[in-house]
């Protein structure tokens, strides 16, 4: 009996445990585990079963695909992770066998990714593939996931041209040495008139000789517009305020002259001779090319603008010593030859900011997209391209791009230095102008309060003594040849 009953005891126990495990898996919906979850940080390549499988084909290149250990990371390898977790399918990457985007073979066949996704090698692309014509024929592509252009990457050393001779004018505008010019020659008149009106400068005009003369006025503010004292050293409190107030201008603008100086001398973005592709094919110290069966060379080929020509001949008849095979290839022969690299201008943003020495000339052809190419009739065209469009619209795939393209330079060197203007010294130019009616009036209130005395002394009027002070003081040499007149007449 007691073995009867050990035995019944172990099979309801292990009927009780077997019940408890299958209600458990019927709790759980095997759907929700093998789906993965939408996200930057998602992998569904080896979960989710019963979930379509996709092959990827792809090609390496910075930052989109990159080879890190035994895994491929990126701008591409996140955003195909976002797709899948949001369309919910699996995937297997495999990188491009021939190392091309895709271009049409002599034999009419196409090479590269697009020859894959033709030849049923691969269901996507997901590269940064740029959308052309040629290849919507014969494959499809959906809603482009970055926007480029065609620009030219340059290295600043061989970019940059000689300074020229006045070179040392450009921190300033035209217009800010023409206002400082006025500024300057107004100061020194003032520093002449108010010498010569202020008895605390010059107490008796007949017989004393000024030494703020116009000559040496000007002496006197070029001496300040060097650092440097010059004399006459000024006396009146006038002439002081007018003084200390062009030394304070002076200070200013030579701080404000210096910084945009040092700016200039290290921003590069002023000396490129190279601004668009015509000054390319006029100038004859740089070589220059573009990835071999790119978009960019055919955009070439096909364009009926002349200087779009000019460039395609000159690749065509060259296309052995100019043309490159990957990007990584174009990158390092711009840093070590004189070399100017055609390519997506998205890319070469990248390249400045992963190499300071590098730099992309302003002008940019041929807006383009990169998209993701699947086979024509594919069911996966239309969600791939709704699903594009909902990254965009939530900021996923501008965070992406400013994730990989993040730069390591200073943003100030990237930045466009442009010569000071007038507006920008405005404030500096009316402080002047305050201190230098503020020194005439003092040299009129020292004239006036010299007048009152010498009128209650003599009688007069102080209107009369203040005017023949005027005259006096401002027509000093006229006076003195007519008090010698009658003194010479005199001795005869």
């Amino acid at each position: 009996m007691d073995k009867s009953l050990r035995f019944t005891i172990c099979v309801l126990t292990a009927l009780l445990l077997l019940k408890e495990s299958s209600q458990a898996g019927e709790e759980k919906d095997p759907e929700a585990l093998a789906a993965p979850k939408p996200g930057f940080g998602t992998d569904p390549r080896g979960a989710g079963e019963g979930l379509p499988t996709l092959t990827v084909t792809t090609i390496l290149e910075d930052p989109y695909v990159m080879v890190r250990g035994a895994e491929l990371e990126g701008y591409c390898m996140e955003l195909l992770a976002a797709l899948a977790g949001m369309l919910r399918f699996q995937y297997r990457v495999r990188v491009v066998g021939d190392g091309q985007y895709g271009a049409v073979a002599a034999g009419g066949n196409w090479s590269g990714m697009i020859g894959e996704i033709l030849r049923r090698e691969a269901d996507i692309a997901v590269a940064p593939l740029t959308v052309t014509s040629a290849r919507e024929e014969v494959v499809s592509f959906t809603t482009p996931f970055l926007q480029t252009g065609i620009g030219i990457l340059l290295r600043k050393d061989t970019a940059s041209q000689d300074m020229s001779f006045f070179h040392f004018l450009s921190p300033f505008s035209k217009e800010t040495w023409t206002a400082l010019l006025f500024a300057y020659l107004l100061t020194c008149f003032c520093l002449f008139l108010v010498a010569r009106l202020s008895p605390c400068e010059w107490n008796e005009p007949k017989n004393e000789e000024n030494h703020f003369t116009f000559l040496n006025s000007l002496w006197f503010g070029a001496g300040a517009l060097a650092l440097q004292g010059a004399t006459p050293r000024p006396q009146a409190l006038s002439v002081r305020v007018i003084a200390v107030v062009w030394w304070l201008f002076t200070l200013a603008l030579l701080a404000a002259y210096i910084a945009n100086f040092t700016a200039l001398l290290s921003s590069g973005s002023e000396q490129l001779p190279i601004q668009t592709f015509e000054d390319l094919v006029k100038q004859r110290n740089l070589e220059f090319g573009t990835l071999e069966g790119s978009s960019t060379f055919y955009y070439f080929k096909n364009s009926k603008n002349p200087i779009h020509q000019m460039i395609y001949e000159y690749m065509e008849k060259r296309r052995e010593h100019v043309l490159v095979k990957t990007y990584q290839e174009a990158v390092q022969r711009v840093m070590d030859s004189n070399y100017a690299f055609i390519g997506e201008s998205i890319s070469q943003d990248l390249a400045a900011a992963r190499h300071c020495n590098l730099i992309r000339a302003p002008e940019v052809i041929g807006a383009r997209g990169f998209g993701i190419a699947t086979t024509q009739a594919s069911p996966w065209t239309k969600p791939l391209s709704i699903a594009v469009l909902k990254l965009r619209e939530s900021g996923d795939l501008d965070y992406l791009r400013n994730k990989w393209w993040e730069s390591s330079c200073l943003r100030q060197s990237r930045e466009r230095w442009a010569p000071l203007e007038p507006p920008a010294l405005g404030g500096l130019f009316l402080t002047l102008g305050i201190g230098l009616a503020l020194g005439i009036l003092a040299a009129l209130a020292e004239l006036s309060s010299s007048s009152r005395r010498a009128a209650a002394h003599a009688k007069k009027s102080c209107c009369s003594v203040f005017t023949e002070e005027i005259c006096t003081r401002l027509r000093i040499k006229g006076a003195a040849r007519q008090s010698q007149e009658p003194s010479g007449k005199a001795n005869a």
